[in-house]
């Protein structure tokens, strides 16, 4: 599939990222891809690769840019080695809900204004930290976000988080669809619930599926990494985009 490295401007700079599209002419729905918490890398470009041959176009970005460039994670050793999962943990910790926000506007005005990309509604998708991202834009952004879906996400239904999607259920009007972990410390049982049961009051159309599968089930560079909840992962994917957001661009 086609790769464009791409460079947005946004209230706080420029963030560089890549759009990865179909073979052949445009323009395709556009979807807005957010890495996990380990920023982009090969494997979240494979992953773009994959779903854009399913029919869309795809925007990977830096959602890290803010700091200027930094040394890739290696997602299969950070958990086990402190001083880089400080190193995470900061970085993360370094882009606040309000820039992303922020950036969220930026991402959706490339995409209006690229003519690889068809109609002014999208979709949105992440895993882990990205997952929760996913969710969150789509409440921000309820008139251009059609489809949203989070695997293995995190801090779903945070108590105590006033950004938690949760708390933000009653803004949305995309279909959302979310998979969690089993036991996943992240985003344990009692999140899940408050997710779905503040979906469910919305009357937001939405599926939650827990995978019997670890934190990081869809990451191929991640220790946890689980081929079946993998390919599961993608049967939903695309047969959820193809039902919310290629008939919302279509019609």
């Amino acid at each position: 599939m086609p790769r464009n490295d791409v460079v947005i401007d946004t209230e706080d700079g420029t963030c560089e990222g890549t759009l990865h599209t179909p073979g052949g002419t445009g323009g395709w729905p556009g979807v807005i891809l957010y890495p996990d918490a380990g920023g982009v890398r090969e494997t979240f470009r494979v992953t773009a690769d994959r779903l854009a041959a399913a029919g869309y176009a795809v925007l990977l970005p830096d959602v890290y840019y803010r700091a200027g460039g930094y040394e890739p994670f290696d997602a299969a050793t950070v958990a086990d080695d402190p001083d880089e999962m400080r190193r995470l943990t900061e970085l993360a910790h370094s882009v606040s809900a309000e820039m992303h926000v922020r950036d969220a506007g930026a991402f959706l005005g490339f995409l209006e204004s690229d003519p690889r990309v068809s109609g002014d509604r999208v979709g949105t998708t992440g895993y882990c930290m990205g997952g929760r991202l996913a969710l969150v834009m789509a409440a921000h952004y309820p008139e251009r976000v059609a489809a949203a879906a989070s695997f293995h996400g995190g801090g779903l239904g945070g108590e105590d988080d006033p950004h938690s999607p949760h708390r933000l259920a009653g803004r949305m009007r995309a279909a959302v669809y979310a998979a969690v972990a089993e036991n996943d410390p992240f985003c344990p049982a009692e999140q899940v619930e408050r997710l779905e049961r503040a979906l469910t009051d919305a009357r937001v159309e939405h599926t939650v599926e827990v995978y019997p599968a670890a934190h990081g089930f869809a990451v191929p560079d991640n220790p946890t990494y689980d081929a079946a909840a993998d390919e599961r992962h993608w049967a939903a994917v695309t047969g959820f985009y193809a039902a919310h957001l290629k008939t919302a661009v279509s019609g």
